[in-house]
């Protein structure tokens, strides 16, 4: 089996708790994976689009897990055994949106990727995160563990720290850490919707955000 190795924190798994991590590390990525049982394919792909079906028509907060299985045609415990339950759901259904922007700022085209100067790299980083929350924020909060800690310790709020902090580290800050955790504060998902709530517009919190990262790097 083929292994390349990068800087990157795991990809969203199915289940908020099935991956935590405490920083970057290196993740070995496998190329070829195991393929899945026509069944077993079958049944995560109707359990997905069914739940993108309620998502569209009634919001997070009306999907159950007893109406998501009536709805995508399949037992109780299937969905159970697939998923756990409602974040890891919500986690699957955002897994593909996640990797998409992984790919991108690891090896993608500049501004979001390499090939352009470490601020402007990061304002893009910003700007992904904030068009991503307009468009899909009350999944992202959905998604989230309840218990903060957890939170702070996921592969993906990980995978989105180690990137930061890879781009504070080459303006030499005193505690480039610290301050790629203040700066992922700003962009949290319960904190934009609502700014966006309140009135704000996505233009003019990404213009914030340009503000931020030139007053921090500046």
């Amino acid at each position: 089996m083929k292994r390349t190795v990068v800087r990157l924190i795991p990809f969203l798994s199915t289940h908020p708790y099935d991956a935590l991590v405490d920083g970057p590390t290196e993740l070995p990525l496998i190329e070829s994976q195991r393929a899945e049982r026509s069944d077993a394919a079958r049944n995560r792909s109707a359990i997905l689009c069914a739940a993108e079906r309620m998502l569209r028509e009634c919001g997070p907060d009306a999907i159950t897990m007893d109406g998501l299985a009536c709805e995508a045609g399949v037992g109780k415990g299937t969905l159970f055994r697939r998923f756990g339950d409602r974040a890891g759901l919500f986690h699957a259904l955002l897994d593909e949106t996640e990797r998409r922007l992984q790919e991108g700022f690891i090896r993608g085209p500049a501004p979001l990727g390499p090939g352009v100067p470490p601020a402007e790299r990061l304002i893009a980083f910003g700007h992904a995160l904030l068009s991503l929350t307009d468009e899909r924020g009350e999944l992202l909060l959905a998604a989230q563990p309840v218990d903060s800690e957890l939170r702070y310790r996921s592969s993906v709020y990980g995978a989105h720290r180690a990137h930061v902090v890879a781009l504070l580290g080459e303006f030499e800050l005193d505690d480039a850490e610290y301050l790629g955790e203040v700066m992922l504060a700003a962009i949290s998902p319960g904190l934009v919707l609502h700014q966006l709530r309140s009135g704000r517009s996505l233009e003019q919190l990404e213009e914030s955000w340009r503000q931020l990262v030139r007053r921090l790097v500046d």
